[in-house]
């Protein structure tokens, strides 16, 4: 009996020693010197591209055992929406990383170097600040890390697509958001850059919708009356390809006039399955998300410093491939 009864002594000795040693293991994957990360995110503007961003966002810090405050989306793009947004959530304190989209390549610069300042590291994900070099020093290297598309080299593949389907000749038009966010603007350089290869094609006009459907879906009506034998529109982000392609549907000229459009909302999906889209990048904003958790909390919990840029590749949508099933997990949602 005393025998047994040492036994089991021993036996729970080694058990009460061991049980920290398993909770430590768990608790190691989520805290960083005894206490829980918290990443913050910080949206653009509300549509289902950051949804879908902050989808994968979640999803990676559930994994990693990270805690996520999700900043208000703004409704309007641009630093007048997004700062009284981003001071609230990091007033909400006990922030270990800040992720954001920045509205502005510029205006953002001084408020995020503050918070940086403050020793809390940024990411910016989707959109960057100054060129996005961030591997050189300057005003706006600070950032651990930009994580999004390569816009630029998206914008020429959209051209070299949308010569295709207009036969390599004809007059093109671009519906544009923001003359400075780093994300279009390269979108629309390199579309120019594409489509400059193609010497019977000319480029007509770019224009600015701030973010606005509407005003996008007017200023497309009013280019295609200005320039009746447009065969070719780029509409370069959920917006302005949205209203890109409501103009050429009221107009009557869906399918004479091809629409190239720039994010898989689940509208634009609708659209090309209807005849009214002909191509859609997909981004991978989820990929995005994800990776960007995952590059913050190894800075944190073990000061591995992420690549200054990191660039997940993206999709095209067509007519051919709209219906395959491995392709639905590039659809937007939120």
């Amino acid at each position: 009996m005393k025998k047994t009864m040492r036994i089991l002594l021993g036996l729970a000795l080694v058990l009460a020693i061991a049980a920290p040693m398993f909770a430590s293991g768990t608790k190691e994957a989520a805290t960083s010197g005894g206490k829980s990360v918290t990443i913050a995110f910080m949206p653009g503007i509300s549509d289902p591209f950051y949804y879908t961003m902050e989808r994968g966002v979640k999803e990676k810090a559930k994994e990693l055992g990270v805690n996520i405050l999700v900043g208000d989306y703004p409704t309007t793009w641009g630093p007048e929406a997004q700062l009284p947004n981003l001071q609230a959530l990091m007033a909400r304190g006990g922030i270990d990383l800040l992720l954001i989209a920045p509205t502005s390549t510029t205006a953002l610069v001084a408020p995020l170097k503050a918070i940086s300042d403050k020793g809390i590291p940024v990411i910016t994900v989707d959109t960057y600040l100054g060129n996005g070099d961030y591997s050189k020093p300057s005003d706006f290297s600070f950032p651990l890390a930009y994580i999004g598309t390569d816009n630029k080299l998206g914008g020429k593949q959209v051209a070299e697509h949308l010569a295709k389907l207009i036969g390599e000749k004809g007059k093109v038009f671009v519906e544009n958001t923001n003359p400075d966010v780093s994300s279009v603007t390269d979108r629309g350089n390199g579309f120019k850059e594409g489509i400059a290869e193609f010497p019977n094609i000319q480029m007509v006009g770019m224009e600015y919708c701030m973010d606005v459907q509407q005003k996008a879906m007017e200023q497309v009506t009013a280019a295609l009356q200005k320039n009746p034998d447009i065969v070719g529109i780029f509409g370069v982000n959920v917006f302005s390809a949205q209203g890109a392609a409501q103009a050429v549907k009221n107009a009557g000229l869906s399918g004479a006039v091809k629409v190239a459009t720039w994010d898989a909302t689940e509208t634009l999906i609708a659209a090309l399955k209807a005849g009214d889209v002909d191509l859609i990048l997909a981004q991978k904003p989820a990929e995005i998300g994800s990776l960007a958790v995952e590059a913050g909390y190894k800075y944190v919990t073990q000061k591995v410093a992420p690549p200054k840029k990191i660039v997940p590749g993206f999709e095209f949508f067509t007519r051919d491939n709209v219906n395959d099933p491995n392709m639905q997990q590039f659809v937007y949602k939120k």
